[in-house]
């Protein structure tokens, strides 16, 4: 049963391999995704309960032991975030059918997302650094056939931008593993932990776990290093960048979690004030975005950036109320940018355009659709009892608690302002005067709307029931600030 962690990762693997053998049966296609889709969401509940019940799960690959066999491992958090990163996957998957066309559909587009998920799912399992590192390419290589799916003049111009970025960040991601192991002799994640503390060259540490921060930085968009990301996010397909939106910046979040409170520990009074301030810049730089703009994909894109820099000040306290917080935050993050992403999509599709100010009085024709989006939004600013605001509240807390008062009250404040952006959508799309508006049968939209509603349900289910869900969040928390729990589990396995 140990090696059940394995399979988040194996299903989409034999699935997708399977799919890029007829990829013009699209029926064939969209069944079987979902299937797959569907299967690795369940493989993920059974390790959730083993996790649940018997601990931190790790295995090794080869007949190696550990630290030099590769570890894969799966405490609460990682198997938190699979489950929710197959769970949304899902609703891609059901979206994409009535909105990506047949053309997309026949020319792998299934395929890529099932990578896009082994990767996505196996940098949240692994143990080891450098597998990290492989993990991020898997999902990367996905990224980039869907970035320029469909061959759009739009998407060709900004891919060549994400390529190049990302490029430079997995040279830099080379780098410092190279300089990681030089100085500890060992890339298995559970190994630096007992290691790191050993060692006293603290200075070159400290270097190595800035730079780090600027790797996973690129990846997860933070000040100053998410200027590729608005453009980049804007050119694909509505689907694409629910998928997009929902779970890319988050590996990177992840991977600065995991190295912060796992092993970077050496110098907290350097290397986690750096990363508060950082997080807290990336919140205001996200704020200016999101007020900027009158276009309703770019409104939401710039708040993935705000929701970044919450979640990384909430790991940046090393306290339990913002590590839980942060916990919290980032499962919300996931399921509820999905979602606005995916109601942006339905909006761009009845209207024609992402341009806020070619919308009005949508509310007349499509009022469900209005209410729907107003809970969405505020679900996204925090209001209670929706699920932006148990995390938020717990992250505010943790500030409070730390020395970064003033971090908490800027937070509070940028909430007011992430209501307000997404509140212009709701205003200028849903009343005024009625503009011009495409067909769209009732059937289409059906099928765009019911798995859009379910996903905002659960965001709700989430806020709403967040007493049921701390149990696994506390436990999450405390692998994270209790190393030895992670470290005494891979080593003895």
């Amino acid at each position: 049963m140990s090696n059940l962690l394995l399979f988040p990762i194996i299903i989409p693997v034999i699935f997708a391999t399977v799919l890029m053998l007829f990829p013009k049966k699209v029926h064939l296609q969209r069944l079987i995704s979902i299937i797959a889709a569907v299967l690795t969401f369940i493989s993920g509940l059974f390790l959730l309960a083993k996790v649940s019940a018997d601990g931190v799960q790790a295995v090794t690959l080869g007949s190696w032991p550990a630290p030099f066999g590769i570890s894969m491992v799966s405490d609460m958090l990682s198997v938190m975030l699979v489950l929710s990163s197959s769970l949304i996957t899902l609703f891609v998957l059901l979206f994409s059918i009535p909105t990506i066309g047949v053309r997309r559909e026949r020319s792998f587009y299934y395929p890529a997302v099932l990578f896009l998920m082994v990767g996505v799912n196996g940098a949240f399992t692994t143990g080891d650094i450098f597998n990290l590192f492989v993990f991020v390419e898997v999902l990367l290589m996905a990224s980039y056939v869907l970035i320029v799916h469909g061959g759009e003049k739009a998407q060709m111009r900004e891919s060549i931008k994400y390529v190049l970025v990302n490029i430079i960040s997995s040279a830099l991601f080379v780098v410092a593993v190279a300089y990681l192991y030089s100085v500890t002799g060992t890339l298995n994640m559970a190994d630096l932990a007992v290691k790191i503390p050993e060692i006293e060259a603290v200075g070159i540490l400290t270097v190595i776990a800035i730079l780090f921060l600027v790797v996973f930085g690129f990846k997860a968009a933070i000040f100053p290093l998410y200027f590729w990301l608005p453009g980049s996010y804007f050119s694909p397909a509505g689907a694409v960048l629910a998928l997009f939106g929902a779970l890319l910046t988050k590996v990177g979040i992840y991977a600065i979690m995991r190295t912060y409170t796992l092993f970077f520990t050496m110098n907290i009074g350097f290397t986690h004030e750096v990363l508060a301030i950082v997080a807290i810049l990336t919140i205001l730089a996200g704020c200016v975005g999101a007020l900027a703009y009158f276009d309703v994909k770019k409104i939401i894109i710039y708040n993935i950036i705000i929701a970044v820099g919450v979640v990384l000040f909430g790991v940046s306290q090393m306290n339990v109320a913002g590590v839980e917080g942060a916990i919290f935050y980032l499962i919300h993050d996931m399921l509820i940018k999905a979602a606005l992403f995916l109601l942006v999509g339905i909006l761009t599709i009845i209207y024609g355009t992402s341009d806020l100010r070619k919308m009005g009085g949508l509310m007349k024709s499509y009022p469900v659709l209005g209410w729907v989006f107003l809970i969405t939004a505020f679900g996204l600013a925090g209001i209670p009892p929706l699920s932006g605001f148990p995390g938020k509240l717990l992250i505010v807390q943790g500030g409070f608690e730390g020395t970064h008062f003033w971090g908490s009250i800027i937070i509070l404040a940028t909430s007011l302002l992430v209501l307000l952006s997404v509140m212009r959508i709701f205003i200028y799309a849903f009343w005024g005067e009625p503009k011009k508006i495409l067909p769209v049968d009732k059937a289409r939209y059906n099928a765009m709307f019911i798995p859009t509603v379910i996903l905002v349900a659960l965001t709700i289910v989430l806020g709403v029931g967040a007493e049921l869900f701390m149990p696994f969040i506390e436990e999450a928390a405390e692998v994270l600030l209790n190393p030895s729990l992670y470290y005494d589990a891979v080593l003895k396995e």
